[in-house]
């Protein structure tokens, strides 16, 4: 903890600035982060009162570059963090209780002596905070309790995974205030997807939680789901003279969490014929040979083509990293397509088959087809369905790609980002 006067002082006279401009890979341009952090120290004054000391942390949301839908069946995904975060103040309180109150959204309030699963609270952001809390307490850490205050600019139903970097957050402020930060990043992740899985009672792989956490661009293999293989990426996009844009589709958000489900249970329909629980244990020349005899027991066409794209889609990812390793950027834009295709073509996450008639992913992915022609690279981002679009945009053409992409979907939907070098992470000393 550091006095709270003091931390205010670091934010207004620039003292923190160096780091600031670090982590969010701003340059000189540090004010409007400064003012951010100041302004949820505010936050949490007005809803705590003051605190002598706090701490200020920050975790990122994350942007899949390669492996849609790999993550699940244990295979290779390339993801990294980006400069759009959930941020937060937090000061112990003395009691056995933890508080954290979210810009624009009701307070949460746990009780230490109670860290079961509440079936009632599944889809709600308390049930993830109980499962962070859990998973610490699990690993023999001793809960103390705190108050937090948070806020949020990672886009909502964006494929930048709000949720997770809200798990990471959590999972880094119990970290620091109850663990002494002895808990590494790779498992502050697991303990977010823990919390996802079992408390929120939603399916996920590791990749939004792993990118968030870990930070930078990083190259995982979830061969071995309890021991990834993790390594990060030097990946500057400015060197190539190009941006990475998110552009929201304006797609209706309904309840597609049986779109998103369908898939990992579909693959896993394949992998047990096979007698096995995840595509990554199928060999794929085995499952090339027996794709009739699949169908034909199966009844799913749609279940071997989401495999198809599972086996070539993970090689792809490493593929990417290859490429982006060697300075092929050519050859990665060349895969950032093909993954999108194959997205389109075989997982077929592009839009819901229950909505046919809303296909305003689709829709996008035309515009970036229309606009980019042969230049640069665009695929279905992340979950997909009703999501997002990332496109790999050259620098010359980058205003006139968001002047015509939101001519049709609309003023503010095409974002512009760029990588952020670190994870989850304490802002202050």
């Amino acid at each position: 903890m550091q006095k709270t006067e003091e931390i205010v002082k670091c934010l207004a006279d620039g003292s923190l600035n160096e780091k600031l401009s670090y982590i969010y890979s701003c340059g000189d341009d540090t004010k409007k982060y400064a003012d951010r952090f100041l302004g949820v120290i505010d936050g949490y004054k007005e809803i705590y009162g003051n605190a002598d000391e706090l701490a200020l942390f920050s975790a990122p949301g994350r942007t899949e570059i390669g492996g849609n839908h790999t993550d699940h069946q244990h295979g290779c995904v390339l993801a990294g963090s980006v400069d759009l975060d959930v941020i937060a103040a937090a000061a112990y309180n003395g009691e056995n209780t933890v508080r954290i109150k979210s810009k624009g959204y009701d307070m949460d309030v746990i009780d230490l002596d109670d860290l079961e699963i509440h079936p009632e609270q599944f889809d709600k952001a308390i049930a993830l905070i109980r499962g962070v809390l859990r998973s610490f307490k699990d690993r023999g850490y001793e809960l103390r309790g705190f108050n937090a205050y948070t806020e949020s600019n990672v886009l909502k139903g964006s494929g930048l995974s709000s949720s997770a970097a809200f798990e990471v957050l959590v999972g880094t402020i119990v970290n620091d205030l109850c663990a002494n930060g002895e808990v590494d990043p790779v498992e502050i992740a697991k303990i977010g997807q823990y919390a996802e899985n079992v408390f929120y009672n939603k399916p996920s792989g590791l990749l939004d939680q792993m990118a968030s956490s870990v930070g930078a661009v990083v190259a995982a293999d979830f061969k071995c789901t309890e021991e990834p293989e993790i390594s990060k990426v030097e990946f500057d996009l400015a060197k190539y003279g190009y941006s990475l844009c998110i552009v929201d589709s304006g797609a209706d958000h309904a309840d597609l969490t049986g779109e998103y489900a369908s898939i990992p249970s579909e693959m896993k329909q394949v992998a047990e014929y096979f007698g096995k629980s995840v595509l990554r244990e199928v060999d794929e020349a085995e499952f090339l040979r027996n794709i009739k005899p699949i169908r034909e027991k199966l009844g799913n066409d749609r279940a071997v083509l989401r495999a198809y794209h599972f086996f070539n889609e993970s090689r792809r990812a490493c593929l990417e990293t290859e490429a982006i390793r060697n300075g092929d950027f050519d050859r990665f834009l060349e895969l950032v397509k093909l993954s999108g295709r194959s997205s389109y073509m075989y997982l077929q996450n592009v839009f819901a088959a229950s909505m046919p008639e809303q296909q305003a992913v689709a829709v996008t992915l035309a515009m970036c087809d229309e606009i980019l022609g042969s230049r640069g690279a665009y695929r279905v981002h992340g979950g997909g369905f009703a999501g997002t679009v990332q496109a790999f945009v050259p620098d010359d053409m980058l205003d006139e790609f968001k002047t015509k992409i939101e001519a049709v979907l609309g003023e503010g939907m095409c974002h512009v980002l760029a990588i952020r070098p670190i994870g989850g992470c304490r802002i202050s000393e």
